[in-house]
């Protein structure tokens, strides 16, 4: 048995439900039919959001999905079918539900499906790390404290008014296959966001500034300022923050040298690494819904996606990382890898389909379904750039430069269906004059390709300014499918970027 973190975390309504009998029932029935793999997944997710306007509750919901999918490969196709009744018949019947989509899938199958090996791991269990179950907190508790933070901040007088957005999810997995792999885990994660709104009407401007808090992969613990964030800083800040932003000159479009904070960089990354190096687009496999990618097949191992100060990893074991799991949705030991090493890309993000199909001994583990009613299919690991040993603190990338930006917190973003040509806005943009800070500007976007930007990136900070951020929501597939992903990053700085005006742009 493989252990991570405490298994006595592992709720009780989910360690009470008869997971090892419903899954062999399923197998067994697979196996009557011959299939060259099965798999059964069984899932309890629990989750709440919350949402507050001006310190009153706007909205309040706690929600429950439960179910039992199985998945086969038969006659090199395909077959997948779920059911909510987990019981021996309902499992038995979702197996040869499974093993009928298989067969009538068969004659309009384009291509054999083969999975990529993976060595079995028998009783696996795994629990993510935090310290407070969110689902435990009562939702007066989690009230009490967010239109406490929403009054404190209606008090300035540059706020006119306070949103605050939460999320938590408690989601729980039991997998097992037929060639012995079980794997029982829990993951916990929550996203905490205050946003204030001003406006100066004067000038005519409306404005608004949001926390840089990212979603975690933490419990409840995240929100009492000693795990991980200075909530009382961050908050205490942000008024003062908007009443600055909203006097902020317009930026002059042209091209400037950035420095990049770690709140802004991470969407970048997103976009502009994590989706361009997922395989499945790259050959192809998304070109209808999700897009295709500028990283094709024959550019591993020759590519020169940024500068040698570029290391790029995918990761799906960092601690509180929102893809961090231990065994992805095939039964795969999660692991990481470089993707970009010194600047040349090395190596794709892998599900066993697409691996098995272009030669690869082993997935990267990125198998991942939003559901029990869903398919599993290859998503984002934690994709995070590297900081440098012994590089500077953000003050220090400053330093080095004579005229620029300093970009801070990610806000609205746009980027072709090859990953390419893109543009990113911020929450926070500030002059840099002569290596130090001289007040906010606004309507600033950064516009590159994505080679040029990262071939323009000098230097980046080191591990102090490294900052795990990320989103709940990154979408995929058809049906849409969502998932959680974080990607760590440190400050970063870029020569000679180009820098568009987004009121003159028509944009926001």
């Amino acid at each position: 048995m493989t252990v991570a973190a405490d298994p006595d975390r592992l709720r009780p309504a989910f360690v009470g439900l008869p997971l090892s009998r419903l899954a062999s029932s399923a197998l067994e029935r697979c196996r009557d039919f011959g299939v060259e793999h099965a798999d059964v997944r069984i899932e309890r997710l629990t989750s709440h959001a919350l949402s507050l306007r001006d310190a009153a509750v706007e909205g309040s919901h706690q929600g429950e999905t439960i179910g039992l999918a199985v998945r086969v490969v038969l006659d090199g196709t395909w077959g997948f079918a779920a059911t909510t009744q987990l019981s021996t018949d309902g499992a038995v019947r979702t197996a040869e539900q499974a093993v009928r989509v298989a067969q009538v899938s068969r004659p309009l199958a384009s291509e054999r499906v083969e999975l990529a090996p993976e060595p079995v791991h028998e009783d696996a269990v795994w629990v993510s790390a935090y310290d407070i179950d969110p689902g435990g907190v009562p939702t007066a508790d989690k009230t009490e404290l967010f239109a406490g933070w929403s009054r404190d901040l209606l008090r300035h007088p540059a706020v006119r008014h306070v949103d605050v957005s939460y999320a938590d999810v408690v989601e729980n997995k039991f997998y097992a296959d037929l060639t012995g792999t079980s794997t029982t885990q829990q993951r916990v994660r929550l996203h905490p966001e205050v946003t204030v709104h001003g406006a100066d009407e004067q000038r005519g401007v409306i404005d608004s500034m949001r926390t840089l808090a990212p979603p975690v992969g933490r419990g409840w613990e995240f929100l009492g300022g000693g795990a991980g964030w200075d909530w009382d800083s961050e908050l205490a800040a942000l008024p003062d923050q908007l009443a600055e932003k909203l006097a902020a000159p317009s930026v002059e479009a042209g091209r400037f040298d950035l420095v990049v904070d770690p709140s802004n960089l991470w969407l970048t990354i997103h976009e502009s690494v994590g989706h361009a190096t997922e395989l499945d687009r790259a050959l192809g496999y998304e070109a209808n819904y999700a897009g295709t990618s500028f990283v094709t097949w024959d550019s591993l191992g020759t590519l020169q996606y940024g500068s040698p100060a570029m290391t790029v990893t995918g990761d799906r074991t960092v601690e509180h990382g929102l893809s961090t799991v231990g065994y992805d949705d095939e039964g795969v030991e999660t692991q990481a890898w470089d993707i970009v090493r010194d600047g040349v890309f090395v190596g794709y993000q892998t599900d066993r389909r697409m691996a098995a199909r272009q030669g690869f001994d082993r997935s990267t583990g990125c198998a991942f379904a939003d559901s029990p009613g869903n398919i599993p299919i290859q998503r984002m690991a934690n994709v995070s750039l590297q900081p440098g040993s012994g590089g500077p603190d953000t003050d220090g990338l400053l330093a080095g430069v004579d005229d620029g930006i300093y970009v801070v917190g990610d806000r609205s973003w746009s980027i072709d269906m090859q990953r390419f040509n893109f543009q990113f806005t911020g929450q926070r943009f500030y002059r840099i004059r002569g290596g130090r800070l001289a007040g906010q500007l606004r309507d600033v976007a950064y516009q590159a390709t994505t080679t040029d930007f990262w071939g323009s990136m000098e230097a980046v900070g080191g591990p102090q300014t490294w900052v795990l951020g990320g989103a709940f929501n990154c979408g995929k597939a058809q049906p849409g499918q969502v998932a959680p992903v974080s990607h760590g990053c440190p400050s970063a700085l870029f020569r000679d970027v180009n820098i568009l005006n987004t009121r003159t742009e028509g944009g926001r």
